[in-house]
């Protein structure tokens, strides 16, 4: 998730740009870069790190950057008035990037341009099919500097035009070449009257102004000079001019549409008009689930899915001949690596330990240069799994890291990286990086099973096509949020809160105590529900509330004993499950349902509304969820 922002006007563009961009600079923040109509050229300046290090790049001054600000202040103001003068013109395009294709770096920040310096695009999104494309046009003599799947479609683009003679025909011939999700912004040269731009999948707006235009991926970057907006449309392009908007569809016709006015105060909108981010992240999780699987899913010629293929991963050999997993995290993370166990184990067929990383260096492990280790990291900083991560390594391992964050330590020091595609997560309680972590573990564990010949073709497919529904399952939970609301209005102020399950639903329990004690402070504990009889269920009476988790059919008449056995104790019961009959009735004080879906995938869905438990628990309870007491979000220390 990056952000873009677009300015055609009479202004200098450059500061506009990089005030712009310090109000997306939640979307990326490894590097940001800026294109500018000169009057003669397009000039263009990126740097990689923060925001400030571009200002300071083309000003050639420090900025005195004060995070915690709302605003800029005076000095800063100067600072970028400077910045106008230095690069002077009216029209320009600028980004500041969450990596995914090529590590963090100058040159692989965007803007990116064409050989010949007559296009500059910036991107936002995944181009899926880049590697094909790229190779026709490296077999043509284009000739690359960049890593990313951004300068393919900046390329692409530059041919179009030479063949087109027109840059909007251009832009329309390679938005039917290009396969995947963005949101383009794009400047030519011989057109300095314009900014052209487009998206499939990824949000943009347009900003209108009085005698300037403005685009952006989402509404913070343009409140200071407007709030009236157009949002571009599913498959929809638009060409900018100072006076006047013309939008269009994918295939070149005419689209009218109405401008809406925003009334969201500056906070609110840096939330995308959710009240707290952790709430956004929940709602981010279909999007960050799509983006995570979509490239990694390969298609057979009918269009079925067939294979899992990671771009990163050097290590099939590795998998082949493994004896053992060993999965090592810290708090949701390590979580994730449970729910992995129990994929891992029935998928594939391969043993597995799960430690957290704390412990795992200090207990003189036994390993196997045979082991694969996984760490498992929403930073890639996590001191205790680095930890971890070096003694494996020390003792021969090979370790996969899967991580949020590209270029991070742990990305850099294992043998093998696995991005999560969530994007920035602010919230301190992890949503969407923990679902995402989860969904790498299961293609692992396909990927592994196809390898080790214990998952067949068909079963894997069966697979890799149920968890292609699984976004627009969560999207279904999401819309049903409301009863999980009223729910929490009628159980905040219990005493004691116990989540129980079986099988991958007791993984799934440890994540869903763990997020309500997190966010709401209220004292939440997990168990295998066939363990509370053996000691736990002496702390049940009517102050407590149960939530059972139950996905597996087969096991509902064993996890419905448990709940009729707190149920006689006086708690109140909360079952999640799947079922759509009656296993349930009478067993339950709250039953809520999630889409049918396998057991072996249903961790994906389960959690989803104890996320929204906890967080409506926190606000009943009057507590910033983003920002729990005594928590971090990285934790760097022991």
């Amino acid at each position: 998730m990056c952000g873009i922002v677009g300015y055609i006007g009479n202004k200098n563009a450059a500061p506009v740009l990089i005030r712009a961009l310090k109000k997306l600079e939640y979307r990326g923040y490894d590097s940001a870069g800026i294109a500018v109509y000169t009057g003669e050229d397009i000039l263009v300046k990126k740097a990689k790190g923060a925001l400030k290090n571009l200002a300071e790049r083309i000003t050639g001054e420090i900025i005195p950057y004060k995070p915690a600000d709302k605003e800029f202040d005076a000095c800063e103001l100067s600072l970028f008035d400077k910045t106008g003068d230095f690069v002077k013109g009216t029209l320009g395009i600028g980004h500041t990037r969450w990596a995914t294709h090529g590590e963090p770096s100058d040159t692989n920040s965007h803007p990116h341009s064409s050989t010949d310096g007559t296009i500059s695009i910036v991107h936002n999104g995944i181009i899926e099919n880049y590697a094909e494309l790229k190779a026709k046009l490296q077999a043509e003599g284009y000739v690359f500097q960049s890593q990313t799947d951004t300068e393919v479609a900046a390329q692409l683009i530059a041919k179009a035009y030479k063949e087109e003679k027109d840059i909007f025909k251009a832009v329309l011939k390679v938005l039917h070449l290009i396969e995947g999700s963005y949101a383009l912004g794009v400047v030519c040269k011989d057109y300095p009257d314009r900014i052209i731009c487009a998206r499939k999948e990824s949000p943009l707006i347009i900003g209108l102004g009085k005698g300037e235009n403005f685009i952006a991926s989402d509404v913070p970057a343009i409140l200071e000079h407007t709030r009236d907006v157009y949002y571009l449309g599913e498959k929809e392009v638009a060409v900018l001019y100072t006076d006047h908007v013309d939008m269009f569809n994918f295939e070149g016709e005419k689209v009218i549409k109405e401008a809406k006015h925003v009334e969201w105060d500056m906070d609110a909108a840096e939330k995308g008009g959710y009240p707290h981010f952790m709430i956004k992240e929940i709602h981010e999780q279909p999007k960050g689930l799509t983006d995570t699987m979509r490239p990694r899913i390969v298609k057979d010629n009918s269009g079925k899915a067939s294979d899992v293929y990671f771009e990163e991963n050097k290590m099939d050999e590795a998998w082949k001949n493994a004896k053992r997993v060993v999965i090592t995290a810290c708090g949701t993370a390590y979580h994730s690596g449970v729910v992995a166990k129990y994929a891992f184990e029935k998928i594939a067929r391969m043993k597995v330990d799960v430690d957290v990383a704390s412990e795992f260096r200090y207990r003189n492990p036994i390993l196997d240069k045979d082991d694969i280790f996984i760490v498992v990291s929403q930073s890639g900083e996590t001191a205790d799994t680095l930890s971890a991560l070096r003694l494996a390594k020390q003792n021969g391992l090979k370790v996969v890291a899967i991580t949020n964050v590209v270029g991070s330590t742990v990305s850099r020091e294992a043998d093998d990286v696995i991005y999560t595609l969530a994007g920035p997560e602010i919230a301190v309680a992890s949503t969407k990086a923990y679902t995402t972590q989860v969904l790498c573990m299961y293609l692992l564990a396909i990927k592994a099973g196809k390898l080790r010949g214990t998952l067949s073709d068909e079963d894997a497919s069966k697979l890799l096509s149920e968890l292609e529904t699984i976004p627009a399952k969560v999207q279904e939970i999401l819309d049903g949020k409301d009863v999980i609301q009223k729910f929490a209005s009628t159980q905040f102020n219990k005493d004691k809160i116990f989540y129980i399950g079986r099988q991958f639903d007791s993984a799934t329990s440890l994540e869903s105590a763990l997020k309500l004690k997190e966010v709401s402070y209220m004292h939440s504990e997990a168990f295998a529900a066939g363990e509370l009889k053996h000691g736990p269920i002496a702390l049940i009476d009517d102050k407590t509330l149960v939530v059972a988790i139950a996905s597996e059919p087969s096991l509902y008449d064993k996890i419905g004993s448990n709940m009729v056995e707190v149920k006689a104790r006086g708690a109140t019961v909360l079952v999640i499950t799947q079922d759509s009959g009656d296993a349930f009735k009478g067993k339950a004080d709250e039953i809520f349902r999630i889409p049918e879906c396998s057991s072996t995938l249903a961790s994906l869905l389960t959690v989803i509304p104890a996320q929204l438990f906890a967080y409506y628990c926190s606000i009943l309870k009057g507590i910033d969820p983003d920002k729990p007491k005594n928590l971090a979000k990285s934790v760097t220390v022991e």
